[in-house]
C-alpha cells in the first residue's frame, strides 16, 4: 500500500497541468472535465465542417451538384481528382508552390536564425536597437508594407522571379522572436568552448548552434511552409502573368476563368490536401515546442 501511495504520489508531482489526480476522484471535477471535452469535440467539429464538406462535394459531378443538395455524394470516385488535375494542368502549379515553399524555409531558417543569433549571443553595439525596432514591426500590419515592398521589387527587376518570396519570408520577425526566446537558454559554454577551438561566429552557428537547435528550427520550417503554401497576396502581385504561378494564385485565376463549380471545389481540394498533412504529422512537434518554449528553466 505504500509502494503505491508513493507511486501516485511521484506520478501526481510529474503531472504539469492544473488537475492534479486526487482531484479525479471528485464528481464535480469529473462533470467539468466531461464538460471540457464535450466542447472541445464541438468546436473540432464546427472547425472541419468546411473541409470535409470541399472533399465530399469534390465528388459529385455538375448535376448531383446542382440539383442534390446533400453532403454524401452518390458515389467516390477519384478519377475524378485526376480529370480535373489534368484538365487544370495542376502538376505545374504544385512544382511551383514547392519551390516557393522549399525556398522560404529555407531563407526562414537561415537569415532569421542568424538575426536571432547576433542578438541573443553576439550583442554587438547598437543590438537593444535592433532588438527594439524587430519587436515594433510585430505590430504594423503585413498590408501595409505590401505596396512599397512591391516597388521595391519592381525597381530591382525581380518580378516573375520566386527570389522575393524568398527573402520575404527571410525577414519575419516572428520567426526571429521565436529563434531569439531558444538561443537565450542556450549554453554559453558550449559557444566559449567553440571560441576556444578557433571557430569563428558563423562556424559556431552552423556547427554548433543550428545542429542544437533542431526543435525550434522544425518549427519555423513548419510555420515557413505553411505561410509560404497559403500566401497568395505577394505571390499573386510578384508572380502573376509569368509562368510561374503558385497554387493559391493559379486557383484566384480558375475563378475567372471558364472553370466550372465542381472542377474548382475539386481544385480547392487539392490545395488543402498539404497543409492538412503537414498538420497531422506535426501537430506534436509544434505542441512540444510550444511548451518547451514557455517553460524557463
Amino acid at each position: 500500500m505504500r509502494m503505491k501511495k508513493k507511486q501516485m504520489k511521484m506520478h501526481d508531482m510529474n503531472r504539469t497541468g492544473i488537475i492534479r489526480q486526487y482531484d479525479l476522484g471528485s464528481p464535480a471535477v469529473k462533470g467539468g472535465i466531461g464538460l471540457i471535452y464535450i466542447l472541445c469535440i464541438a468546436i473540432a467539429i464546427i472547425s472541419m465542417f468546411p473541409a470535409i464538406w470541399v472533399f465530399l462535394a469534390s465528388f459529385k459531378d455538375l448535376k448531383e451538384f446542382a440539383r442534390q443538395p446533400t453532403i454524401l455524394p452518390e458515389s467516390y470516385d477519384l478519377s475524378k481528382f485526376a480529370d480535373t488535375w489534368n484538365k487544370l494542368d495542376f502538376g505545374k502549379f504544385y512544382l511551383n508552390s514547392f519551390i516557393s515553399v522549399l525556398g522560404s524555409a529555407v531563407c526562414a531558417v537561415l537569415f532569421n536564425g542568424l538575426t536571432a543569433f547576433g542578438i541573443s549571443m553576439l550583442r554587438p553595439k547598437g543590438y537593444k536597437i535592433i532588438r527594439a525596432l524587430i519587436m515594433w514591426s510585430l505590430l504594423i500590419p503585413a498590408t501595409v508594407s505590401i505596396v512599397p515592398l512591391y516597388l521595391n521589387i519592381s525597381s530591382l527587376g525581380l518580378r516573375g522571379s520566386f527570389l522575393p518570396l524568398w527573402l520575404s519570408m527571410g525577414a519575419n520577425a516572428f520567426y526571429v522572436v521565436l529563434f531569439k526566446q531558444f538561443f537565450d537558454n542556450f549554453p554559453v559554454s558550449l559557444v566559449e568552448a567553440a571560441r576556444l577551438d578557433g571557430c569563428n561566429d558563423l562556424q559556431i552557428f552552423y556547427r554548433i548552434v543550428l545542429p542544437m537547435s533542431k526543435g525550434i528550427v522544425a518549427v519555423v520550417i513548419i510555420y515557413a511552409i505553411n505561410a509560404a503554401w497559403s500566401d497568395f497576396l505577394l505571390p499573386y502581385l510578384v508572380l502573376n502573368q509569368s509562368g510561374n504561378e503558385t497554387v493559391m494564385v493559379r486557383l484566384f485565376m480558375f475563378r475567372n476563368g471558364r472553370t466550372t463549380d465542381v472542377d474548382m471545389i475539386r481544385a480547392v481540394a487539392l490545395a488543402i490536401v498539404p497543409p492538412i498533412l503537414l498538420f497531422l504529422f506535426c501537430s506534436r512537434m509544434i505542441t512540444r515546442s510550444v511548451m518547451q518554449g514557455g517553460i524557463k528553466e
